[in-house]
């Protein structure tokens, strides 16, 4: 759960991490059932990251500091 806007920054640069390793696999992974089985896993991260951040993003500034 990101708490604030030093944890949403971090979470959005792992976010844009896991999408940088994503693209370099797709480009050198031969494979196409072993890039899936490994794209996989960096999706869903991305997925669970960007949930964060949405949820994150759609309480304004003012209420998440008297609530969070």
């Amino acid at each position: 759960m990101i708490r604030n806007d030093l944890e949403l920054e971090t979470t959005l640069e792992r976010i844009r991490h896991f999408q940088a390793q994503l693209a370099y696999l797709r480009k050198v992974e031969t494979h196409p059932a072993n890039y899936r089985l490994s794209a996989a896993g960096f999706l869903a991260e991305i997925d669970r990251m960007q949930l964060e951040v949405r949820e994150y993003l759609s309480v304004p500034a003012h209420e998440w500091t008297a609530t969070g």
